[in-house]
């Protein structure tokens, strides 16, 4: 469970806008007396989300229509998904509910800028609050036990390797050692830089990294024992030992042709195109794979400190400063409620402890087989920790991504990361 800081002090998110507590005090339940409009902030433009989403809220205001007259699904258009709502909430347009990215989760809740929905979920017949994995909550929650929103997509991270490609380079299929000691990092690099030698593919990529995104890497750390600031947000840890080791590492990897050298913000070669042996991506990944090669969906493999397995989050939240936060979280609890989580699951990974299970992650990963299912994602996520957060990242995260550009260039690891620490350290402590 998260601590929360002083909610005096404003926060700027993504370099756009500061939000303080005050900004946020002109919220609270709707002065109208009839039925309300509401409306939802998210990211996704998916025809086929839009449809589920706009299913369940239907549903809603056909039960609820003295209270609901509308419920409309709004995706922002800004590129920078962060910034563009936080505009939007900034110019006064703000909607009901918004979905809300895990790395942005703990500035918006420290901020004041999502309702607190605890009382409401804890209350709402049937909703079932303790189904919820602890781990998965708890980003989303203070220390006195308020709920900011609900993890709707709990997606661990996992290796998809070709293995199609590892057999053209005569490389042993890494499936087989999935629960022996010889499943790591190491071995897949290994194996990675022999397979790009052999055929002129791509060895190992991390499809979402780029050096703007650079917690798509740092985050693998953990396997090495490392993480970027403590567990408090409140010391930088990029210059510990471990983060060392661990970058040292994969920028050897890339010397090597294991994985491939950063260029600019490129995207990286598509895993789909083939011509990947191995990528570390979502479930959703396995959406654009056919059977135009073989390939398997398997957990994360063990650094020098063991397997740590990693999700990534979206939370949908409650804003403050909605007109209608009574109405509004009443709906999220209709949308979230165990019935419409699991249909929810047909795209996002649920949270729900009780809808881990084979036949309902069916539906969300078709062309993944039950065993696949059971190892990377059902075995996996309980234990799972969410992707490093910091309640004042937008303050200091290009800070970090031009300290790391040294780091993918070839420069010296240990002076890159110190200076990293020297530059974030007074913001994380303040």
């Amino acid at each position: 469970m998260r601590a929360t800081r002083s909610r005096v002090a404003a926060i700027t998110l993504t370099g756009v806008l500061a939000v303080s507590l005050t900004a946020c005090a002109a919220g609270g339940e709707s002065g109208e007396s009839g039925p309300v409009d509401l409306t939802m902030a998210l990211w996704s433009s998916n025809e086929d989300h839009l449809a589920l989403l706009t299913q369940i809220g239907d549903a809603y205001v056909a039960e609820h229509g003295d209270e609901v007259a509308s419920i409309t699904f709004e995706p922002v258009t800004n590129p920078d998904y962060v910034a563009g709502l936080t505009t939007q909430i900034a110019g006064g347009d703000v909607p009901d509910l918004a979905w809300i990215p895990e790395a942005s989760g703990p500035e918006f809740v420290d901020s004041g800028i999502l309702h607190n929905v605890g009382d409401t979920l804890e209350t709402t017949e049937g909703y079932a609050l303790d189904d919820i994995l602890p781990a998965a909550l708890a980003p989303w929650q203070d220390e006195a036990g308020g709920v900011y929103a609900y993890p709707f997509s709990n997606s661990p991270f996992a290796l998809y390797v070709n293995k199609d490609l590892l057999a053209a380079a005569g490389q042993p299929d890494v499936t087989a050692l999935v629960g022996t000691p010889d499943y790591t990092w190491q071995t897949v690099s290994d194996i990675a830089a022999a397979t790009a030698g052999a055929t002129g593919s791509v060895g190992l990529n991390i499809p979402t990294f780029n050096p703007t995104n650079w917690s798509a890497v740092t985050m693998l750390g953990n396997a090495w024992g490392a993480a970027p600031w403590s567990a408090d947000g409140k010391t930088c840890e990029f210059s510990s030992p471990e983060m060392i080791d661990y970058l040292t590492w994969y920028q050897e990897q890339m010397t090597r042709g294991a994985i491939p050298p950063v260029s600019g913000n490129a995207a990286p070669a598509a895993f789909a195109s083939g011509d990947v042996a191995f990528s570390v991506a979502q479930l959703s990944q396995s959406g654009s794979l056919d059977d135009t090669f073989e390939w398997s969906f398997l957990p994360l493999p063990a650094g020098p400190e063991g397997y740590h397995p990693i999700v990534g989050q979206a939370g949908v939240s409650v804003l403050e400063r909605s007109d209608n936060t009574e109405q509004a979280a009443g709906f999220l609890a209709y949308l979230t409620n165990p019935e419409n989580a699991e249909l929810l699951a047909q795209f996002f990974p649920p949270p729900r402890e009780s809808l881990l299970n084979v036949e309902v992650l069916s539906k969300a990963a078709p062309k993944l087989s039950p065993d696949e299912i059971q190892t990377a994602i059902i075995d996996v996520v309980p234990e799972a920790t969410v992707k490093p957060q910091n309640a004042v990242l937008s303050q200091f995260s290009d800070a970090v991504r031009a300290g790391l550009d040294p780091v993918w260039s070839g420069g010296d690891v240990e002076t890159a990361v110190t200076g990293i620490c020297e530059q974030i350290s007074p913001i994380l402590e303040g």
